[in-house]
């Protein structure tokens, strides 16, 4: 039942994503984690508390958020059974998880900014999809950093949740779609994160670790390339995940990716991922989309062959 419910899923979110006047009127579900998330981590997550302590509080914090997660996909899962609608039910609670169109229309406007060397527009639209400090970023950076983010969240936003909803049904993807919200709250390496946000990071990294190979995969086969730059640069991201649909966007693209980042104003100097152009463009953007919406084409075609087969 998973796999005709995931190929409906993906095409509802294509068709109309999660429009802007429902947001406005509802928020979306995974801001209910973000809210429990603060919640929790408020009292939980004081510096006075010793280290120690904050990490077992973070640990019990991951446990809350999974188990209003599954618990929430189990509870579908069973009014879905006992519905002559239950497969629409399923379709419904399942597509908010995925964010093939949202991902589009949130990296375009960069391009878009670009192509009329409005740079304040540009930076201004890639400061809603990175967490980097985008206020003195030139133009290229303002490029490689929407570029960036489309390898990355499309592990994240498309290919991981639709994955753990082939395996585990709606409470892997909503436990996911859980886990990957706390990690990109919590999950940092600054003193006031590292211990309570431990858990967060580390569970991220597991359920992370096949979607992310999965999607430099399907990258690769969009663009044609990137084999190469997998094999060579995907470790040097701090990330064990990220730095695999990242390099193969950058083989893909023949882009160099990553380098020196500023986060809080402090500047990280990272190595770079691929050994192309440093110069990237709006048209690098534009080629980058169309690499993306071909490996979206490509995981229609694994969830319908899989509902075929099935």
């Amino acid at each position: 039942m998973a796999e005709p419910v995931a190929l409906a899923a993906l095409a509802l979110e294509a068709a109309v994503g999660w429009p802007a006047w429902l947001y406005a009127r509802i928020g979306h579900p995974v801001g209910g984690f973000a809210r429990l998330v603060a919640t929790c981590e408020r009292p939980w997550n004081r510096l006075e508390t010793p280290e120690r302590r904050r990490r077992l509080l973070g640990i019990a914090t991951v446990a809350l958020l999974l188990l209003v997660a599954i618990g929430a996909g189990l509870a579908i899962e069973t009014v879905a059974a006992h519905s002559s609608f239950g497969w629409l039910v399923l379709v419904m609670a399942a597509f908010p998880g995925l964010a093939q169109r949202s991902l589009y229309v949130h990296v375009r406007p960069v391009a878009a900014a670009l192509a009329r060397d409005d740079l304040a527009a540009a930076r201004t639209a890639v400061g809603y999809i990175v967490g980097r400090d985008t206020a003195r970023l030139d133009a290229p950076g303002v490029a490689r950093a929407a570029i960036e983010s489309l390898a990355e969240s499309f592990c994240d936003g498309i290919v991981a949740p639709l994955f753990w909803l082939l395996v585990a049904g709606l409470p892997g993807l909503w436990a996911y779609k859980a886990i990957n919200t706390a990690d990109s709250l919590i999950g940092h390496c600054e003193p006031r994160w590292r211990a309570f946000g431990w858990a967060a990071a580390r569970t991220d990294d597991l359920v992370n670790l096949i979607p992310a190979r999965l999607s430099a995969v399907l990258l690769c086969f969009a663009g044609a390339g990137g084999w190469r730059t997998i094999w060579r640069d995907a470790g040097k991201h701090a990330s064990p995940n990220a730095g695999w649909p990242e390099a193969a966007m950058a083989g893909a693209l023949d882009l160099r990716l990553a380098g020196p980042t500023s986060y809080d104003g402090v500047t990280h100097i990272k190595p770079w991922i691929g050994r192309g152009r440093a110069h990237a463009t709006a048209a690098d953007i534009h080629r980058g989309l169309q690499v993306y919406a071909r490996a979206c084409l490509l995981l229609w075609l694994i969830a319908g062959g899989i509902a075929w087969l099935r």
